[in-house]
């Protein structure tokens, strides 16, 4: 009888933690990702997912992308998203700000 160790199932939230960890691991430091999560994509606005959610809505950051059944938001649109989101104490440029971006 072989005397293998017993390996556990990670639970489908820890898998998909590991299997992105991994992802990201392939790539070089100096090359960031181009498509990114919806948590990854608040962590990189600096807010959070529900935040970024309504965000989103208001059409003051991007949709995301549709690839298979994931949806992944362009880090170079969010960019632009939040470039043209308007100082503190400044007037709001639109009711539309993501429409006016020139990406």
């Amino acid at each position: 009888m072989s005397s293998s160790p017993i390996r556990f199932r990670a639970a489908p939230q820890e898998m998909s933690a590991e299997k992105a960890a991994r992802r990201l691991q392939i790539l070089p430091d100096s090359l960031p990702p181009r498509g990114l999560s919806r948590e990854q994509a608040a962590a990189y606005v600096g807010v959070s997912p529900t935040f970024f959610d309504q965000l989103v809505t208001d059409r003051s950051m991007p949709r995301p992308k549709r690839i298979g059944r994931r949806c992944l938001w362009d880090r170079i649109q969010l960019d632009a998203a939040f470039t043209a989101l308007p100082n503190d104490g400044e007037e709001d440029r639109a009711d539309d700000v993501w429409a006016r971006c020139a990406v």
